[in-house]
């Protein structure tokens, strides 16, 4: 017999995504009697509820149960699934996420044949709506100058990683480390993965484990996100400070940079030609890669919606990540 699995997917207001998952877990090559999908809602106000409870009259062979997730936030709604969940191997995924048919069967496979204690794979990532800015900002979410060396996004080969998204594990993990840190309403995944690592275990990345992921449909969601992960991506290193990779300096650091010429620039004649160079510079990079990926994709928008997809990520991650920083000054002398 094979183990029990558990999906446990932390959910609010998804009614235009959640389908997409529930059609794939359904679709799922892991056998239905083995399997159960816990999703944790914050108390969605749109038809996120109503659009699952359809699904469940419609596909009563698959354990499908939904769980209220009192605090709303993403680490309270996954650890609720799981102290609601009874499976031997968890399975998180996400409500704006479809993985492929094989993807619970593969993270079974991984962990029956001991190839990490986090198993996880890479992200197909998709356009969140049918505009020219939300295919740019799909392209902007997997491109090197917009997450760097982060793997999952990109193309890349099996092996022991920092992170995975989602991720897959035995329950006997969460007695060894623990469950995820209510105390980040964002890099609780990281942070997860952090003391896998630190307690002597392996996140492994499997290429074959794949999902799709719809990204961000409009540059406002895209700097609400980014601002999040960047506000609490310096939270989670001030417990981790030697986890910091520099694709997460970088962009604090040109902020920070920025601010200061723009600054300076007002009274100094000198460090308003440094203020244009970095400018010049900068865009210049975004604009060449937004040439190249429009050429190659015979799609004319990219050229500027890449620059500012990217750009926007750039400014919200570091301007976030600054503003945690000062924030925690303020808080400390306050």
């Amino acid at each position: 017999m094979p183990p029990f699995v558990s999906i446990i997917v932390p959910c609010y207001n998804e009614q235009t995504t959640i389908r997409h998952l529930l059609d794939s877990v359904l679709a799922q090559t892991y056998p239905h009697a083995q399997m159960e999908l816990v999703i944790s809602d914050g108390f969605s106000t749109d038809r996120t509820r109503a659009v699952i409870a359809a699904f469940q009259k419609e596909h009563s062979d698959l354990m499908v149960r939904v769980v209220d997730n009192l605090a709303r936030t993403i680490p309270s709604g996954l650890n609720q699934a799981i102290r609601e969940s009874s499976g031997e191997i968890i399975v998180r995924l996400d409500a704006h996420s479809m993985p492929i048919p094989e993807y619970v069967e593969r993270c079974v496979a991984a962990h029956e044949s001991g190839r990490g204690d986090n198993v996880g794979g890479v992200w197909e990532i998709r356009a969140g709506a049918d505009t020219q800015i939300a295919k740019a900002i799909s392209f902007a979410a997997s491109h090197p100058l917009g997450v760097g060396d982060a793997m999952y996004r990109l193309n890349a080969k099996a092996g022991a990683v920092d992170t995975v998204p989602f991720g897959s594990f035995r329950r006997s993990l969460i007695d060894k480390i623990g469950v995820f840190d209510e105390t980040l309403l964002s890099n609780e995944d990281y942070e997860f993965n952090t003391r896998v690592r630190e307690s002597g275990g392996m996140v492994w990345l499997d290429p074959s484990i794949r999902s799709v992921y719809f990204s961000r449909s409009t540059l406002g969601k895209l700097a609400a996100q980014y601002w999040r992960y960047g506000f609490w991506k310096f939270k989670m290193l001030k417990r981790y400070p030697h986890t910091l990779r520099w694709r997460q300096a970088l962009p604090p650091l040109f902020v920070l940079l920025l601010f200061a010429l723009i600054v300076l620039s007002l009274f100094i004649g000198f460090a308003r030609y440094l203020l244009a160079a970095q400018l010049i510079c900068y865009f210049l990079t975004l604009i060449l890669a937004g040439l190249k990926l429009a050429i190659e994709k015979n799609t004319g928008s990219i050229l500027f919606g890449l620059p500012l997809a990217i750009s926007t990520m750039h400014l919200t991650w570091g301007a976030g990540f600054l503003w945690s920083g000062i924030s925690t000054l303020f808080t400390k002398h306050g």
